[in-house]
């Protein structure tokens, strides 16, 4: 129990990266965390670091006190429909006034669907975009862009603050919006990464013989473009070498590029930058190049996404 007398009782299921680290901060806030994933040697991991294992996701449910509150980390799109709807999905053990959250990258469209389906059941939906990369979560926190149910927000926004750093959360009225908010900050971020990789290969590809390192210190002292993104840019350049040889040029890519893209020519308003980015994150896995590792890179320094050829 927290101070103030709420429960700090939650179940989860997927435990990669993200929900892994999720796990293990609320761990270290004191909370009762039950955990399932298909994976038994990543449960057999946070056993040991003080997690309660689950053998199915129906076995969780059983294993929480009501109200539940589920915190559901799965790829978007069919994953997240088996966990909660599928013949052995947990809605069937489920009865009014628990909660879901997803945490994971849901289309907002999606999240609509699942919250008028699960509101008929008397469910209480709450979608929320996580950002800061699986590692910052455990070392300071996520930012966390919340929608859904308001009122299960309200009787769990301590579930919030534990994961959040100080002010990193926020809640956005109706079913979606923190997916959106999500959907849209990744819009931008592939526009950053784009304009980023850019920069540095002209820079090399120039007449002065740059250190890219220090370059990318520089920017990070009070330049304009100071930011998160440069400094991983520089901690790439010194982990791979700055013609980063190691790494793919061709970038991966997820839905929120596409969804983002989409969605502007949906509300008819013109996003270039962001529909040329993904683009060419689609177009490298056919045409490498090094603005593709230099993109490739950064996405390894703050997601630990697999970018090595």
């Amino acid at each position: 129990m927290a101070s103030n007398g709420v429960k700090k009782e939650i179940g989860i299921i997927g435990l990669g990266k993200m929900g892994g680290n999720i796990a293990r901060r609320l761990i270290e806030k004191g909370w009762k965390v039950s955990g399932y994933d298909p994976a038994e040697e990543v449960m057999e991991q946070l056993a040991g670091e003080g997690m309660t294992v689950a053998g199915s996701p129906l076995e969780l449910v059983d294993a929480l006190s009501t109200p539940r509150l589920i915190w559901v980390m799965v790829p978007a799109g069919k994953p997240v429909d088996e966990v909660l709807f599928g013949p052995t999905g947990i809605v069937t053990k489920l009865a009014g006034r628990d909660t879901i959250v997803d945490g994971g990258n849901s289309y907002y469209k999606d999240s609509i669907a699942r919250s008028e389906k699960l509101e008929k059941l008397s469910i209480r939906f709450i979608d929320v975009g996580c950002s800061g990369g699986p590692f910052s979560i455990l070392k300071s926190g996520a930012c966390l862009m919340i929608g859904g149910s308001e009122e299960a927000f309200k009787e769990d926004e301590e579930l919030f603050r534990d994961l959040s750093l100080k002010d990193g959360y926020t809640f956005f009225p109706g079913a979606g919006a923190g997916h959106f908010v999500k959907m849209i900050h990744n819009g931008i971020e592939y526009g950053m990464m784009q304009a980023i990789g850019e920069g540095f290969a002209i820079l090399k590809k120039s007449p002065y013989l740059f250190s890219l390192t220090k370059v990318a210190d520089m920017y990070n002292h009070g330049s304009i473009i100071e930011s998160r993104l440069v400094g991983w840019m520089r901690s790439a350049f010194e982990e791979y070498g700055e013609d980063l040889d190691a790494i793919s040029g061709s970038v991966g890519h997820s839905g929120e590029g596409e969804w983002t893209a989409k969605t502007a020519k949906e509300l008819d308003v013109p996003a270039k930058i962001i529909e040329e980015s993904f683009k060419f994150r689609v177009a490298s896995a056919e045409n490498p190049s090094y603005i593709g590792k230099l993109v490739s890179a950064l996405r390894g320094q703050f997601g630990g996404h697999a970018i090595k050829k």
